[in-house]
């Protein structure tokens, strides 16, 4: 074998790829771990700005029961977890803590210190760094020995290169926030090499609302606390879905984490029936009947801003809200506390791809073997986003992550195991 060719490149460095990276490195195979980003970890620093959600310390049972596909996902956690990422952490001499939603935190509440430390423990395993460097596919090859090797192709600033390696993990990421490096431009790629993949679709993402002039201009970007969201078809009676937590209004519609925790079931409903009607408890902890009965007294000369306000503690948001969408149940108490309690809104389109927190669809999972080897070509391995699963914000979609290119990295440093047997 020859002892110059590198064991493995790893093509992407977000949190799939660093994990892949790190199990080969501490292996001791040599890694070189390319991007085509200036720096690495783009999109993970991003993602720290409001407070980085490492993982999530519900059940193991519930936690597994957010992903999709289900089944798939648990099987990787149940090698790399949520525990596990906490005691990774550590190791990187990062603590962290329990928030009061139950997600995870780094005690320094950043992403930088988190990949700084990651990015030194790369280094002293002598992973090789390579920054602007593009992919652009790769061809199977064979040595001398006959052995399996792979040809990378990379756009650099100083023109087309190649780079031979005996195995690969590919971390390309989703498609959104291109300008972070996530722009799904390897799909065509690997759709060339007669590999199933699904559209990229927007996931944690928000919905236009075409709301009202005075919405648009008193209330984009106030927050909507303390409220229900419910989600279900037209013709059944059941909840699809159906959690309490916080949304945002914007200027062109409605977003945050409760709605995008709803975003599959929401765009499902699109993709189907050509809209979704969002129903929204606005009173989550008030029944119906005690909301009828405090709006059953006559409201004399009282204005009906300062009735609800009196009565039910409405102002704000939430009025504007009733006023925007139930405008005609104003003077019917049984009519508006059934709205306050299923307030409807419907949305037919999500906001741009790009400006989704997350993408679903990519390479199908059935393109691989247990190990998240292609079956077509031994020796490349996938992990992260570029996978078609999906999964909430609240550290679930970096516990994935995290979690495949575990799987990717393990799976590469036995393959190549295997290999050397051979020569």
């Amino acid at each position: 074998m020859d002892e110059t060719l590198i064991d493995a490149l790893v093509i992407g460095a977000g949190p799939a790829g660093l994990m892949a990276a790190s199990r080969l490195a501490e292996a001791g195979k040599s890694v070189a771990l390319f991007d085509a980003m200036p720096s690495f970890g783009r999109k993970f620093l991003r993602a720290g700005v409001g407070g980085l959600n490492i993982t999530h310390s519900e059940p193991p049972g519930a936690f597994e029961a957010r992903y999709h596909p289900q089944a798939s996902i648990a099987d990787w956690l149940r090698e790399f977890d949520a525990a596990s990422v906490t005691a990774w952490a550590a190791d990187l001499g990062i603590s962290t803590f329990v928030g009061s939603s139950g997600r995870v935190f780094p005690q320094q509440l950043k992403a930088s210190p988190l990949l700084r430390a990651w990015l030194g423990q790369l280094r002293t395993l002598h992973v090789g760094f390579f920054t602007r460097h593009r992919w652009l596919g790769w061809e199977m090859l064979r040595d001398d020995q006959g052995l399996a090797l792979q040809r990378h192709r990379f756009c650099t600033p100083a023109g087309e290169v190649t780079v031979d390696s005996r195995s690969c993990v590919l971390a390309l990421g989703g498609g959104s926030w291109a300008r972070l490096g996530s722009d799904g431009q390897w799909l065509q790629t690997l759709q060339g090499m007669s590999l199933s993949c699904a559209p990229l679709v927007a996931s944690n993402c928000g919905y236009e609302v075409a709301w009202s002039q005075r919405m648009q201009e008193q209330f984009a970007g106030v927050p909507l606390k303390s409220v229900c969201l419910g989600i279900r078809s037209a013709d059944s009676e059941h909840w699809q879905f159906y959690r309490r937590g916080e949304a945002m209004l914007s200027k062109q519609g409605i977003q945050g984490s409760l709605v995008y925790a709803a975003s599959r079931q929401i765009s499902s409903l699109i993709e189907t029936a050509g809209s979704a009607t969002l129903l929204w408890d606005l009173l989550p902890d008030m029944p119906e009947q005690t909301i009828l009965e405090k709006l059953s007294v006559a409201r004399g000369k009282e204005s009906r801003s300062n009735f609800l306000r009196k009565r039910l503690g409405m102002t704000g948001v939430k009025l504007a809200l009733l006023h925007e969408f139930a405008k005609d149940a104003m003077e019917s108490p049984r009519l508006l506390a059934a709205a306050i309690k299923a307030l409807p809104m419907t949305v037919s389109r999500a906001r741009p791809l790009d400006e989704a927190i997350s993408t679903s669809g990519g390479l199908s999972l059935t393109e691989l073997d247990a190990g998240l080897m292609l079956k077509k070509f031994p020796g490349v391995f996938c992990a992260g986003e570029m996978l078609d699963w999906d999964a909430p914000t609240g550290g679930y979609l970096l516990t994935a992550c995290l979690s495949s290119g575990h799987r990717a990295g393990q799976a590469a440093v036995s393959y190549l195991q295997r290999q050397a047997t051979i020569d």
